[in-house]
C-alpha cells in the first residue's frame, strides 16, 4: 500500500477532515488518564525535521508520538549538517538509511513538504508541520477540533480570520478545511495584508473588522509576523491595532456564544489585548492541548494501519 501523507488541508476530504478530528475526539480521553501512554505505534520512528524555530508544534508533535509509544528523533537544522550546506535531498537519504515511518517536517520554503514527500527520496510518511507561508494543516485540524469543542459543530458557522493574512499559513489551512467542513469564513485585513488571488479562495474578505463582529460563532487573531516583513504593511503599530486589533470593547461586539481563537505566540497588545486574550472567551490554552490530541490521531491514522488514508499518496495524487 502506497504510504500516505499530510501536506495540505485541500487534499482533505470532508470525511478525511471528520475521521481525523472524530479519532482525536477518542484519544484525547486519554490525556485524563493516570499513564497516558498507548501501544499504538510501539517500534515505529517519528522524526520531526524542523528547518525553522518553533516549540509549541515540535513539542506538541513529539508529546503526541511519545504518547503512542513510537520512538521520537528530534533533528533540528541549527547545528546539524544542514548548517554547513546539506541539501534537503541528502538529509532526507540520512532519515531513510536511519528507518523513519513518519517525518514531520517544518521548512522555510513554502512547498518544502511537498518536494520532501513527492519527489522519491524516502518511502516515510510525510506530515507537513508548516511551509513557508503556504500551510499548517495541523493546525487548522487543532482549531476545527477546539472549535467542535466549544460550539458543538463547525457546519453552518461564521469564522472571521482577521490580521496578517499574507504571511500566514495558519490562515490559508484554515480557509481550505472550515470551507470544507461547512462553516463560512471571512477573511479581515488591509489590503496590503491580504495575499493576490485571494478572491479565487473558497471565503469572502474585507478591509474592515468592526461590521463583521456581530455575525461572527468564532474569531482568529492571526498573529503580526515581522520576521516575514521587509516592507511597510501599515503604518504603525498603534494605527494598526486601533483598526484591527481585538481589545474588550470590540469584543462586545461579538455575539455572547463566541469565542476567541489566536494560533499563538501572541503579540499582546497588538493584534490582540491581554484582557481578551485571558477572557473566558479565549480558547489559547485550549488549542494547544488540543493540539496534541489531533497530532495523535494524525500519526495514528498515518502509521497505525486505519482503512481510510489522509490526504496524498507519494506520488501527490489527491485522493
Amino acid at each position: 500500500m502506497a504510504k500516505r501523507h499530510l501536506l495540505s488541508t485541500a487534499d482533505l476530504t470532508v470525511d478525511d477532515a471528520n475521521l481525523i478530528l472524530d479519532t482525536a475526539q477518542e484519544l484525547a480521553s486519554v490525556a485524563g488518564r493516570a499513564i497516558k501512554k498507548l501501544p499504538t505505534l510501539r517500534g515505529r520512528t517519528v522524526v520531526n525535521l524542523f528547518f525553522e524555530d518553533s516549540t509549541r508544534t515540535r513539542i506538541s508533535f513529539e508529546t503526541a508520538a511519545k504518547r503512542l509509544s513510537a520512538d521520537v528523533i528530534n533533528f533540528s537544522a541549527k547545528g546539524s549538517s544542514v548548517s554547513k550546506g546539506e541539501s534537503l535531498k541528502d538529509t532526507a537519504l540520512t532519515l531513510e538509511a536511519m528507518g523513519a515511518d513518519a517525518v514531520v517536517v517544518r521548512h522555510w520554503a513554502s512547498g518544502g513538504a511537498h518536494r520532501l514527500a513527492n519527489a522519491g527520496w524516502i518511502r516515510s510518511s510525510v506530515v507537513n508541520a508548516g511551509d513557508g507561508t503556504h500551510e499548517h494543516p495541523t493546525q487548522a485540524l487543532l482549531d476545527a477540533f477546539t472549535l467542535r469543542q466549544r460550539l458543538g459543530s463547525v457546519a453552518g458557522r461564521h469564522v472571521a480570520i482577521v490580521g496578517d493574512v499574507l504571511h500566514s499559513r495558519v490562515a490559508r489551512s484554515n480557509v481550505h478545511l472550515l470551507a470544507t467542513l461547512g462553516a463560512e469564513v471571512t477573511l479581515v485585513a488591509p489590503p496590503t495584508l491580504l495575499p493576490l488571488g485571494v478572491e479565487h479562495w473558497p471565503c469572502a474578505s474585507s478591509y474592515e473588522l468592526d461590521p463583521i463582529l456581530p455575525k461572527c460563532d468564532a474569531v482568529m487573531m492571526l498573529r503580526v509576523q515581522r520576521e516575514r516583513m521587509n516592507q511597510a504593511f501599515f503604518p504603525t503599530e498603534r494605527e494598526y491595532s486601533r483598526r484591527y486589533g481585538l481589545q474588550a470593547a470590540r469584543m462586545a461586539l461579538l455575539p455572547q456564544h463566541a469565542v476567541v481563537m489566536h494560533p499563538g505566540p501572541m503579540n499582546r497588545g497588538l493584534e490582540i489585548s491581554a484582557e481578551v486574550a485571558d477572557s473566558v472567551r479565549s480558547t489559547v490554552t485550549e488549542q494547544v492541548a488540543n493540539g496534541v490530541s489531533v497530532r495523535m490521531a494524525v500519526l495514528y491514522l498515518l502509521l497505525g494501519g486505519a482503512e481510510s488514508a489522509i490526504g496524498n499518496d507519494e506520488e501527490g495524487s489527491a485522493r
